[in-house]
C-alpha cells in the first residue's frame, strides 16, 4: 500500500513514517513550505526552514522519497490573514485548526492523488474507526462511515484540533501513533537514532515562532491596532488599551489597570472598541452559541442531545446539552459554568471517546 506521510520535522511525524515503512508500506514523505520568513529558525515550531531539513534527513535515513509543497499563498490567505483579522475583531482564533481545515489535509490528499498513493498519514494522536452500526456509542444517532476518536494517550490526544476533518479525509487518513503514548513515540525515535528524537515539543504558533503573538500582529497588521477604553462591567472607565487585538476573554495579565484586586477580560466590544473587565466569575459562562459547524459522527443534529464539551484543547470536558438553533448553529447549555469560552475559539462535542462534531464559539 502506498502512503504519503506529512513530515513536519518533529518526532511524531518521523516515527509515523517509520512505523508505516516497518509494516511494509511504500512510504513517501511530504513537508509544507508555509511561510516566507526564512529567518524563522525556532527549534519549537513546525514546518520552518530548519524542520523541513530535519524531515528530509529522517526521510533519507528511512530510505524513502521526500517532497516539499509550496503552500505559502494559501497558508497566508487562510491562516495568517484570518489569524490577524480575528484578533482585530476581538476574537481568539486557533491557527492549528485553521491549518488542518484549509491546508494540511487538502494539500496532502492532492499530492497523494498526484503520486498515486492509497492513503495519507500524519503524526497526530487520534484514532479513526470505520463503523457499520447505526449508533454513536451511547447515543441512538445515525452515523457516518468513519468516526474520529480520541488517541490512546489522554495527555496528548489531538482529536480537538481535528474536528474539522471531512468524511473523505477521514476515509483516506491513517494515524499510526493512535495507540502510542508520547513517551513511547520518543523512545522509538531514540532507538532508531532519528535526528528528530530529542527535538522539543512544538509550543509556539508556527508562523510566529519565538515572537510574541501581539508583536506579530503589531508588525503584520498595524492598521488594526486602534486604542480605546477599558471599562468594568458597570461601564466605569478603568484605563486605556492599545488595540483589542491584544486581548482575549479570560485574560488577566498585561491589562495595565492599577488595582488591588485582579481583573479579567470578560467581553470585547468591537463596535465600541472597548475592553470590558470584571471578576473571575464574570468570565464563567454556562450558555453560549456555536456556529460554523462540522459534524463527523452524524450528518446533522435534528434534536437536542447530551454531550461532553471542550472549549479549549487542554480543558477537562464538561457535560452539556446542545440544541439546534438553525442549520449552522447550536445552543450549548453546560451543566456547570465553564471558564472563559472565547469567541473565535472552537467548541468540540464528544460522546465518550467519539467526536460528534464541533464549531466556532460566537
Amino acid at each position: 500500500m502506498k502512503v504519503l506521510v506529512a513530515m513536519s520535522g518533529g518526532v511524531d511525524s518521523s516515527v509515523a513514517a517509520c512505523l508505516l515503512k516497518k509494516e511494509g508500506h511504500e512510504v513517501t514523505g511530504l513537508s509544507y513550505e508555509l511561510w516566507d520568513r526564512r529567518d524563522l529558525k525556532s527549534s519549537n515550531v513546525c514546518c520552518s526552514v530548519e524542520t523541513i531539513e530535519l524531515a528530509r534527513s529522517v526521510a533519507g535515513k528511512l530510505g524513502i522519497e521526500h517532497y516539499t509543497v509550496d503552500v505559502r499563498d494559501p497558508f497566508y490567505r487562510n491562516v495568517i490573514e484570518s489569524f490577524c483579522e480575528s484578533y482585530s475583531k476581538g476574537l481568539t482564533p486557533n491557527p492549528c485548526i485553521l491549518c488542518n481545515r484549509y491546508i494540511k489535509f487538502d494539500f496532502l490528499l492532492r499530492k497523494a492523488r498526484e503520486l498515486g498513493a492509497d492513503y495519507v498519514a500524519t503524526g497526530h494522536y487520534a484514532r479513526i474507526e470505520k463503523v457499520q452500526k447505526p449508533e454513536v456509542r451511547s447515543q441512538k444517532l445515525p452515523v457516518a462511515r468513519h468516526l474520529l476518536l480520541k488517541g490512546a494517550d489522554p495527555k496528548k490526544d489531538q482529536s480537538y484540533v481535528l474536528y474539522v476533518m471531512k468524511q473523505e479525509e477521514l476515509s483516506k487518513t491513517l494515524f499510526p501513533l493512535c495507540d502510542l503514548t508520547k513517551d513511547k513515540t520518543r523512545k522509538i525515535a531514540i532507538e532508531l537514532g532519528l535526528a528528530t528524537a530529542l527535538r522539543p515539543e512544538s509550543q509556539e504558533i508556527c508562523f510566529v515562532g519565538d515572537e510574541n503573538y501581539a508583536d506579530f500582529i503589531r508588525r503584520s497588521s498595524p492598521e488594526t491596532l486602534v486604542p480605546g477604553l477599558i471599562v468594568d462591567t458597570d461601564g466605569k472607565r478603568l484605563g486605556e488599551h492599545k488595540g483589542i487585538a491584544f486581548y482575549t476573554i479570560g485574560q488577566r495579565k498585561r491589562l495595565g489597570i492599577p488595582s488591588l484586586k485582579p481583573h479579567y477580560v470578560v467581553h470585547i466590544d468591537r463596535e465600541k472598541n472597548t475592553v470590558i473587565v470584571g471578576a473571575k466569575e464574570d468570565a464563567m459562562k454556562q450558555r453560549f452559541s456555536v456556529t460554523g459547524l462540522n459534524w463527523i459522527a452524524i450528518e446533522a443534529l435534528p434534536d437536542a442531545i447530551r454531550v461532553h464539551i471542550k472549549v479549549r484543547s487542554t480543558m477537562r470536558e464538561v457535560p452539556a446539552i446542545i440544541t439546534p438553533e438553525g442549520p449552522d448553529r447550536v445552543l450549548v447549555e453546560c451543566d456547570e459554568p465553564v471558564w472563559a469560552p472565547a469567541p473565535g475559539q472552537s467548541a468540540v462535542f464528544y460522546d465518550q471517546e467519539t467526536v460528534i462534531g464541533g464549531g466556532i464559539i460566537e
